[in-house]
């Protein structure tokens, strides 16, 4: 299932000025060629000049060190997701009503929503993009760091045109997919119903293939030994239908080694309907993101007696963590309002940038591509405030595009 609702305002870049304080105490510039051919400068900076970030002392950061994009080692990333084959199209208000829809939100498909997959995909207009909340942020985070196979990707799919589709797009943006196949389900697909000129989406989505992964895929030896090598991992709270098992697994390797594991409420219906094994899971999270309708929706669920999103985000830090050498990360974006962030007690905001509406094509991916942005910045040691700006920017340029898509020769520069 691809990005979620209320993510109408990503902001717009903000990063032209950051890298101004490392130009002034640069030696000099050196030409890297990155693995697609374009240009980068890199600041030789010397070593005595050489600070550490005081984010970095902090527990999230334990260990882990400040390294440049073309020093990221292949396999740093880890997701396991819904490989899902976006079906979009824009429409009005009427066609939501008729398959009972509401404008921003994500749903599972039932019997009565089977019609509508055949139907979009005989409406004018229509669109077939890859999917999938996971592989959309996995694809983000390459997009921005431009070396091949950082980000590894699993997730189940059927044989058939559809699942060839996304593992083209996604080796396209140097994602490594390794897809558990099934013979007897075909791959999934989301119904991606865009209204009010891209400002709103709703989804359904028809797991098929997807909703059939199973553990044993990461006990396949060259899977177990990319699930090992990494550093990072990403899961979205959609998995939870799917297997939490598997959930478990990785949640207890990066506890266990010290790693970064992070995952996403989704979806409102995940907070209250899949309970049980989102907070089995919760212990293990080093870093959560969520929208504002969903953090409502978990304090609800949670019983926090709490509306304000300042205190639920703090809340949500607090709860108990098996990994007490870093502290829970809290991230909740509100559309066009301040991203918030919440850890060690204390709460930030992050201003955003309304876009002009005549620039706002889709929001269908912008909370996938926040995550995303975030994770690129993430996997290179930088701080927090550094990877929500990332996400905030990468957010900002897929809103302006159809789906999870992005400009191949746009380059973040931080």
């Amino acid at each position: 299932m691809s990005g979620r609702g209320k993510q109408t305002g990503a902001p717009v870049r903000e990063a032209a000025s950051m890298s101004q304080a490392n130009h002034e105490v640069a030696k000099e510039k050196e030409e890297v060629k990155p693995s697609d051919g374009s240009k980068r400068i890199k600041l030789d900076i010397p070593k005595e000049k050489r600070e550490e970030s005081p984010e970095r002392s902090s527990p999230l950061f334990h260990k882990e060190k400040r390294t440049s994009w073309w020093l990221v080692s292949e396999g740093s990333l880890f997701g396991v997701g819904n490989p899902l084959l976006d079906i979009a199209v824009n429409t009005d208000s009427e066609y939501l009503k008729k398959y009972e829809l509401e404008p921003n939100n994500a749903i599972l498909a039932e019997k009565k929503h089977e019609p509508m997959y055949k139907e979009m995909a005989g409406m004018a207009g229509v669109e077939y993009l890859a999917g999938g909340a996971t592989q959309n942020s996995m694809r983000v985070a390459q997009w921005i760091l431009r070396k091949k196979h950082c980000a590894t990707f699993m997730g189940s799919v059927g044989k058939d045109s559809f699942s060839k589709t996304l593992e083209e797009k996604a080796e396209e943006a140097g994602v490594k997919v390794r897809y558990q196949k099934q013979d007897d389900h075909p791959t999934g697909t989301c119904a991606v119903v865009i209204t009010k000129n891209g400002a709103c989406r709703s989804l359904v989505a028809n797991l098929a293939a997807a909703n059939h992964f199973s553990k044993s895929h990461l006990d396949v030896p060259e899977n177990k030994a990319l699930l090992e090598k990494a550093k990072f991992y990403y899961i979205s709270g959609f998995f939870l239908t799917v297997s939490p098992e598997t959930i478990q697994t990785i949640g207890k390797h990066a506890c266990e080694h010290n790693k970064v594991f992070s995952m996403n409420l989704s979806a409102p219906f995940l907070c209250e309907h899949f309970k049980k094994p989102m907070m089995a899971a919760f212990p293990y999270i080093d870093i959560l993101f969520s929208n504002e309708t969903e953090a409502a929706k978990f304090s609800e669920v949670q019983g926090f007696g709490l509306t304000d999103i300042r205190e639920i985000a703090l809340k949500t830090a607090s709860l108990p963590k098996e990994n007490e050498k870093r502290s829970r990360i809290v991230v909740f974006t509100q559309g066009a309002d301040n991203v918030i962030l919440a850890k060690d007690g204390k709460v930030k905001e992050f201003p955003v940038v309304r876009l002009p509406e005549e620039k706002l094509i889709d929001t269908n991916g912008a909370g996938d591509a926040f995550v995303g942005g975030f994770l690129a910045q993430l996997v290179q040691g930088r701080d927090v405030a550094d990877c929500i700006k990332c996400g905030i920017w990468a957010a900002t340029e897929i809103i302006q595009r159809s789906g999870c898509t992005f400009p191949p020769d746009l380059r973040y520069e931080d």
